[in-house]
């Protein structure tokens, strides 16, 4: 993977505790966060790692640990958004040292870091179903697990045998059954140190040519309904039960609704979208109106999916990917 490259003249001495506790992956200091995020906003982390091995992870956090510093793991950033100062501690994504997909039978074994799209592409060619609706949602193996994704009717709990992940504060590698993850709706139980680095899948036998079909529609929908030309992080809120968010926001007239360079697209109204110049407040306030809209319309209140981190107003210790 390619990291943006730190600021000239940064000189951290948070990069050589990192590499004196046995961290041997890139490290960035002072990287860009926007650039590994889909809204394309956002400041920086204190020091970006590329985590290719289960040593990097454990000393990101022996050396957070020790100086009390916040963790965040990043995916493909496609339900992420940083606050405008940035990152105070040490941002973790995962190299190809965690990627990699090996099936065997209706199983697959899959490496955290990849993407969702090309393992629905994977376990169709090896005549494998149930899962194309993984093609539609643009994030990570880990991150799916980690918020329960899905689309389409399908989610990650309709196929999770087992995740393997690293605790950060102890650096130890673990094995859980999916029964031990607490899938809910969009979200898990998992622990705030957890770092998921592979996943096992159990689909079900299938033509070719049909879940290439399947995959095929899924991406036709998302081309005629969703802002893909736009930076965007997926679906902002949950669906309510029974509900759509996208009709409820369109419904109070939000749909085109703009704060600074933040807009509710206008294709779909729970998509927001940001323009040149746009800001992590711009998002953030236009996600609040919103929520506030809706609520004193509709009596619902409804839940932001995105993760905000940082000043903005988030303070995940850890987690991820997202």
């Amino acid at each position: 993977m390619t990291s943006p490259a730190a600021p000239d003249g940064v000189d951290d001495p948070l990069v050589s505790e990192l590499r004196a506790a046995g961290v041997t992956g890139a490290v960035h200091p002072g990287s860009s966060l926007a650039e590994l995020t889909t809204l394309r906003v956002g400041g920086p982390a204190r020091a970006l790692v590329v985590a290719d091995r289960d040593a990097d992870l454990a000393g990101v956090g022996a050396v957070c640990t020790t100086r009390g510093l916040p963790w965040l793991v990043v995916g493909r950033g496609s339900n992420l958004l940083v606050a405008d100062a940035g990152w105070p501690g040490v941002a973790i994504t995962l190299g190809r040292g965690y990627r990699g997909v090996e099936i065997e039978g209706t199983r697959a074994r899959l490496g955290a870091a990849e993407p969702l799209p090309t393992v629905a592409v994977r376990l169709a060619d090896a005549g494998l179903g149930g899962a194309a609706w993984a093609a539609g949602v643009p994030g990570t193996v880990g991150g799916a697990v980690r918020m329960n994704a899905g689309a389409h009717g399908g989610e990650v709990a309709d196929h999770l045998v087992e995740i393997d992940l690293v605790r950060l504060r102890s650096g130890t590698r673990e094995t859980w059954p999916a029964a031990a993850c607490g899938l809910s709706y969009r979200a898990s139980e998992l622990p705030d140190d957890a770092v998921i680095v592979a996943a096992t899948w159990d689909l079900t036998p299938a033509e070719r040519d049909v879940v290439r079909a399947e995959i095929k529609a899924v991406r036709d929908w998302r081309r005629a309904h969703q802002p893909l030309r736009d930076p965007n992080c997926g679906s902002v809120f949950a669906n309510p039960p029974g509900d759509s968010a996208g009709r409820l926001i369109e419904a109070v007239g939000a749909k085109g609704l703009r704060i600074g360079g933040a807009e509710v697209s206008t294709k779909h109204a729970n998509f927001i979208v940001t323009r040149p110049g746009a800001r992590a407040e711009d998002v953030v306030a236009l996600i609040a109106t919103v929520q506030d809209r809706v609520a004193a319309a509709h009596g619902v209140q409804l839940r932001a999916e995105v993760v905000v981190v940082g000043a903005a107003g988030g303070s995940p210790g850890g987690g991820g990917p997202r």
